[in-house]
């Protein structure tokens, strides 16, 4: 019996938004959380130590540089930063800007909804989704100078 094709290898995961060779940065298409991203490791690898330490290092200076756009930009309440690969055993970073408003908000976002996300506010954070992807893109280019 053979393993399925990783879906991180075979797919993007997402919109593009930057991808240095190591890794990439991702737009995840999750309509009820504009400013969902993703940080992939691009070489199929399952967990942290299986990188050296400037790799390391290299991939959680990008989950920062997200962080602290989707802070600036989106002004959330607060940022679920998770590396689960229970699913999709390929090292990737989810970056999940949170509000108090939003469909699971206190819970996890898999978890079944407490409420209907208001559509005002999603639009309003749709919108500001650009601005991020610039602001990501920025932010990196000068990380890596």
């Amino acid at each position: 019996m053979t393993a399925p094709p990783c879906e991180l290898c075979t797919n993007p995961g997402g919109h593009l938004v930057q991808d240095d060779g190591q890794l990439r940065v991702i737009l995840v298409d999750e309509p009820d959380y504009p400013g969902f991203v993703r940080v992939v490791w691009n070489a199929h690898v399952r967990e942290m130590t299986d990188l050296a330490a400037a790799e390391r290092a290299h991939l959680m200076q990008a989950v920062f540089v997200v962080e602290r756009a989707q802070r600036e930009v989106l002004r959330p309440h607060k940022i679920n930063v998770a590396s689960l690969g229970n699913m999709t055993p390929h090292l990737h970073w989810h970056l999940v800007p949170r509000f108090e408003d939003d469909a699971h908000f206190p819970k996890p976002i898999w978890a079944e909804p407490v409420r209907a996300a208001a559509a005002a506010s999603l639009e309003g954070r749709r919108a500001l989704v650009p601005a991020l992807t610039r602001a990501i893109a920025a932010a990196l280019g000068a990380a890596a100078r």
